[in-house]
């Protein structure tokens, strides 16, 4: 059973090759195949290619196929190569004749594009709303721990003084960063190729600004043809995005791994949100971290993989682009999980308010005695020199105070203005 049967069917070998994962994924794509659908026939009747009555059975059936779909109920059968075709099957079992007229001005190329479209729309609100947790959750952990000083590094060395609210701040404003680029990608998923047809539009006079308002997309592909190329450029801006944001969650994660090091001790969790070792009953393992940095990894070179499996392609649709699905559904899914389960730990974290007691870590304060000398008159090279010379001869003695009050500093991290910068983004997203 396929729309596209002229009568023979193809070899069983090549049908599994070409469908692959498809009946699976498209599964995910259903309620927006309804939706779509919807609006196409919306924009038929009004045109004249369907009668009002023959909308009104066919705008039933599919909110009775979007009900099945809404209560998990919905399968592509065996035999059936996709969703768009179980949708227009049903619709003809129960409806005869009437069912067939749905694929009128329409190809399963901008079918599937407008399903996808909407998919990936709603699935970067998402990725929005869990970066906006994981967001609130760093400004409030940092608001907490703005006074508790810890190391600061440089090549691993050990720097200047640092604070656990710059910290969790610093991650808090990187993925502010990274939300421009997730709203960059959903401006590009946020256009509407229907009516595009098989790439080269139709001669039927379709109405297609109709169908972007009924679809509540911001915009619409214009050229019929750029409305085609548009298949793998959404993909792969997404894919950006959410490698973006992989690249912050993964140093957030190696970060953790490292400060609840013994060699370390920065933090620590409670016992039930860690695992053990099957030898060393000592082991308190943060392998939550060490998943969620690999994950984090593997999601930075979805970009890569989409960029291979695209380029050179030629004009129009190409197979190869079916492939698309199978990478960054997944990575969706993926980058959610692990900005939920940051967001779950981190509250759960334990830190230590006494690192710097520690004499290892006395010259962190050099920038600071330097600092005061100059503050008293000396110039700035003679006061490096002198402390320098006094670390040299081990008579350096800290004193362990800090006073950064700068924006953005220590004592003025500026989190109501990074909170301000990341909700002015997220807004966008109309979530």
């Amino acid at each position: 059973m396929k729309l596209w049967s002229k009568g023979f069917e193809p070899d069983k070998m090549i049908e599994n090759f070409t469908v692959g994962r498809d009946r699976e994924l498209d599964l995910q794509l259903a309620r927006y195949d309804v939706e779509g659908s919807m609006a196409h026939i919306r924009m038929l009747e009004s045109i004249g290619l369907l009668k009002r009555e023959e909308l009104d059975v066919l705008l039933e059936a599919l909110a009775d196929i979007a009900a099945v779909i809404e209560r998990g109920e919905f399968t592509i059968e065996d035999g059936v190569e996709d969703v768009h075709s179980q949708v227009e099957f049903m619709l003809t079992a129960r409806l005869g004749d009437i069912g067939k007229k749905i694929h009128s001005g329409r190809s399963r190329n901008d079918q599937v594009l407008v399903d996808l479209k909407l998919f990936m729309r709603d699935k970067l609100r998402d990725i929005a709303s869990a970066t906006g947790r994981l967001f609130d959750t760093l400004i409030s952990l940092s608001d907490k721990h703005r006074d508790v000083l810890m190391p600061g590094y440089t090549h691993l060395q050990v720097a200047m003084p640092s604070s656990f609210g710059l910290w969790f701040g610093a991650y808090a404003e990187s993925l502010a960063d990274d939300m421009q680029m997730l709203l960059a990608a959903y401006n590009v998923a946020n256009q509407n190729p229907l009516g595009s047809a098989a790439g080269y539009g139709s001669s039927f006079p379709l109405d297609r600004e109709m169908t972007t308002r009924l679809l509540g997309f911001a915009d619409l592909h214009y050229n019929v043809v750029a409305a085609q190329m548009s298949r793998g450029k959404t993909e792969r801006a997404a894919s950006m995005a959410i490698a973006s944001i992989a690249s912050t969650l993964g140093r957030l994660a190696m970060d953790v791994c490292m400060w609840m090091c013994q060699n370390f001790g920065f933090v620590t969790f409670p016992d039930e949100l860690t695992t053990g070792s099957s030898i060393m009953p000592h082991k308190k393992n943060p392998d939550v971290f060490e998943i969620m940095r690999g994950k984090c990894n593997r999601l930075q070179s979805v970009p890569n993989e989409i960029a291979l499996l695209t380029a050179n392609l030629p004009l129009g649709y190409n197979r190869d682009l079916q492939l698309l699905k199978d990478i960054i559904f997944p990575a969706v899914s993926e980058i959610i999980e692990c900005l939920d389960m940051a967001t779950f730990m981190l509250p759960q974290m334990k830190v230590r308010a006494d690192i710097l007691d520690d004499p290892r870590y006395d010259y962190l304060f050099t920038v600071e005695e330097v600092n005061r000398l100059v503050l008293d008159g000396m110039p700035f090279r003679e006061a490096y020199k002198k402390v320098g010379q006094e670390v040299q001869q081990g008579t350096y003695s800290p004193v362990k105070e800090v006073h950064h009050t700068h924006l953005g500093s220590i004592s003025n991290p500026a989190n109501d203005r990074i909170s301000a910068k990341f909700h002015n983004i997220l807004k966008n997203f109309e979530l």
